[in-house]
């Protein structure tokens, strides 16, 4: 097959290289060589958890955080919810909703990535660390496969894919007329007053746009990204912890660094605020709004479940786990412009509202526009404003749901990348979408 190719896709190179050197420790010499050796740690193959017990080497544990390191995360990104304490969002009572076959062969499909080297979308996968990845068309399965260790039933952690769906609920309650997105967040929530957030409005919180001095650089150990997860940890309880025991503790601790609306900064507190403004809204805890809002509705196969912190409370900056199917029929809702399994979900503005997208001249000051240029920020969703229209949830460690309206086409792929930030894999995966989208639409089918 011919590789395709994106010539509207500006890319930096040297931005990026200095990106990668200076915020992730990485050498983008040796890239993509340094990150092909996904079979080689393959976690059924490593052998990691399996006998009883595990051998010595083979165990992952949460309290020593191996769960969390590289190459262990290819086996606990899949069993999520046997390291850390959960709470279910259930799907309902009714069958699932049906997801008929129409399989295409994809893995001969080239393109040239943004580094200019020619790959087969096989290759992409490999290179990407996928543990798997469903691609609809027209809500018809047309290419499905698992790696390592998910399989068809099992939920994976979407990380800040949660943001996003997040961002869905309080849209939906904003074009339901019971939140008002123009209103200051300590309208709904005053424990936030004397925070970064007292002067900031529900849109703001949504577009990422609020000045929060907090660091989202997983790189470095002592951002304030790692006191979050130490305070959502079941261990805040251990001897010689002295910080926040929870989110809403920690949450209250965030100063204000520079003014509302300036910049976009993309911080996952961000999502905790709008997570607690929903709370306080509705009177329900997430998993119950998100199970009656959404997951009853669209025909899940499986129960998603949320990390919770020792008073249950969820993480929604990215603690949803959803299997991979399910993760796809929420993508076919938001392509169906909220219309799904035969019903109406989300009210169709609350979609075009999202579609819109936000401020590409605030979006443009950030990092994340080395690989995304023109991209914007839109109600914690990703707007790329390209020629098909497309639109991302995006997770660290390369979790995915990708909407091409054009093609008609949904993309939902899980992943253990080595590096946490997306940027590391937007070079080869933002192509490799586009060169998949360009042959489904050739096939005419």
């Amino acid at each position: 097959m011919t590789p395709a190719r994106d010539e509207s896709m500006v890319f930096s190179r040297t931005a990026w290289a200095d990106f990668l050197r200076s915020r992730v420790g990485c050498d983008p010499d040796k890239y993509p060589l340094l990150f092909s050796h996904a079979d080689e740690t393959d976690p059924e193959k490593v052998g990691w958890m399996q006998g009883c017990p595990p051998p010595p080497g083979k165990i992952i544990q949460f309290a020593d955080g191996s769960f969390f390191r590289f190459p262990q995360s290819r086996w606990s990104f899949c069993h999520w919810r046997e390291f850390v304490p959960t709470k279910n969002v259930f799907r309902g009572f009714g069958p699932p909703s049906n997801l008929e076959q129409a399989l295409v062969a994809m893995d001969d499909i080239t393109f040239t990535d943004r580094l200019g080297n020619t790959l087969d979308w096989r290759q992409s996968l490999a290179l990407n660390y996928t543990d798997g990845i469903l691609i609809l068309h027209q809500g018809k399965i047309v290419y499905e496969k698992y790696f390592g260790a998910l399989s068809r039933e099992m939920p994976h952690i979407s990380f800040s894919i949660t943001k996003s769906i997040i961002g869905v609920l309080a849209t939906m309650l904003i074009h339901q007329g019971d939140l008002d997105a123009t209103s200051l967040a300590i309208n709904y929530v005053p424990e936030l007053t004397n925070t970064a957030y007292e002067d900031a409005t529900v849109q703001q919180i949504l577009d990422m746009t609020v000045g929060v001095k907090y660091s989202e650089v997983y790189a470095d150990p002592q951002a304030e990204i790692w006191d979050y997860h130490r305070a959502g940890s079941p261990l805040t309880g251990c001897p010689g912890y002295r910080g926040p025991k929870n989110y809403y503790e920690f949450l209250r601790t965030l100063k204000k660094e520079g003014e509302h609306g300036a910049t976009f900064a993309y911080k996952t507190v961000n999502a905790e605020v709008l997570a607690w403004i929903l709370r306080r809204v509705t009177g329900d805890n997430l998993a119950d709004l998100l199970s009656k809002s959404i997951w009853s509705k669209i025909g899940a196969e499986q129960d998603a479940y949320f990390q919770i912190d020792t008073i249950g409370t969820e993480q929604a900056g990215g603690g949803l786990c959803v299997c991979l199917r399910d993760l796809a029929r929420f993508g076919e809702m938001m392509r169906l412009n909220g219309y799904y399994n035969g019903q109406r979900i989300i009210p169709e503005e609350a979609i075009n509202h999202i579609l819109r997208g936000g401020d590409k001249r605030l979006f443009a000051r950030s990092d994340y526009a080395i690989t995304l240029a023109g991209w914007s920020y839109r109600d914690m969703w990703w707007i790329s404003h390209n020629e098909h229209g497309a639109y991302m949830a995006r997770g660290i460690h390369g979790q995915n749901l990708y909407i091409d309206p054009k093609a008609e086409m949904v993309i939902a792929r899980y992943a253990s990348h080595p590096i946490a930030t997306n940027i590391a894999n937007d070079p080869i995966t933002i192509p490799a979408y586009m060169a998949v989208a360009k042959y489904i639409l050739s096939l005419n089918i």
